[in-house]
């Protein structure tokens, strides 16, 4: 594993638990700006795509921390999680693919550890508002597949990745253009299994408007569309088609953790759709376990595709 100099002590530590980190100079945030606008400009984003999905981006440090000099871009392993439901005396099994679950509780985490990590060295953190995969590949720290998903090596894909703004500067300023995953050269798995043709022949930039992901993680109110077929849809929530014929995922795709079992009530009251408040304390819980209270409204939609019910 690679490693380097730094004075403020917070490298070792999350190498220690596995994590891969890369420190860069808010200096780039121009470039990681100008990357996503020229895509833009170029009309390669679908603009519903890039309204839903990039709008929330910020290219500046937080206002509860204007002097922030460097990221903190870190990447840990991350399993697969299942949802076991219950149906007219079936029994359907759903993954939730990595970093789901629980996304927010994982962020919270690293970035609190990070900031008892700079505080001995007088440093703070903050939340990034920034596209994490371009951050995690131009600081070096993941290369992208063929699928445009980031890859660690020891990790596959099986990963999250958090960024921090930290007002110490960067241990190193690592920075580079985005690479692709040599395998990837001599392999079109991903492309051959993806059913929407997302991962196109004649660009490397996914269609992101055409991933099952973007679609199935849209508020309930918004359809599927009529040319998705019901069969291509394998997970709850996001997709699995690409990783599961990654040869780079392939020591982690037994890997899953935190399976919450639904019982056939509470399925069918998943299905017809609930607010929050109507949940049972025991029904709140297990969402809560696979961080889906934020995804209710869609669990019908989601769910009626396997169990045929909408």
């Amino acid at each position: 594993m690679e490693t380097w100099a730094e004075p403020w002590g917070f490298v070792s530590p999350l190498e220690k638990r596995g994590y891969r980190v890369r420190t860069v100079s808010v200096e780039h945030l121009p470039e990681i700006e100008e990357e996503i606008e020229g895509h833009r400009r170029a009309g390669r984003l679908d603009e519903e795509f890039a309204r839903v999905r990039l709008g929330w981006l910020r290219f500046r440090p937080p206002d509860e921390l204007p002097e922030a000099r460097c990221l903190i871009v870190v990447a840990l392993p991350r399993p697969q999680a299942q949802a076991l439901f219950h149906r007219h005396g079936r029994e359907l099994p759903l993954i939730l693919p990595p970093t789901y679950v629980p996304y927010e509780e994982v962020n919270r985490q690293v970035r609190e550890l990070l900031a008892s990590l700079v505080a001995p060295a007088g440093g703070r953190v903050a939340r990034t508002r920034l596209p994490l995969k371009l951050l995690a590949a131009r600081s070096g720290l993941a290369v992208y597949g063929r699928n445009n998903i980031c890859y660690v090596p020891g990790m596959g894909s099986f990963l999250q990745l958090v960024a921090a703004y930290s007002d110490l500067p960067p241990a190193a300023d690592h920075w580079g253009e985005a690479r692709m995953m040599e395998r990837c050269l001599n392999c079109l798995a991903c492309r051959h299994h993806c059913p929407t043709g997302a991962i196109p022949a004649d660009r490397f930039l996914l269609r992101a408007e055409r991933c099952l992901s973007f679609h199935n993680e849209r508020p309930g109110t918004v359809a599927f569309p009529e040319w998705i077929d019901p069969s291509w849809h394998n997970c709850l929530v996001g997709c699995m088609h690409c990783q599961r014929v990654c040869p780079e995922d392939r020591p982690f795709l037994d890997w899953i953790e935190g399976t919450e079992e639904f019982s056939e009530a509470e399925t069918a009251l998943l299905l017809e759709g609930v607010t929050r408040e109507q949940l049972s304390p025991t029904l709140e819980d297990k969402l809560l376990r696979l961080d889906l209270l934020d995804s209710l409204d869609a669990l019908p939609r989601n769910l009626g595709v396997f169990l045929g019910d909408h």
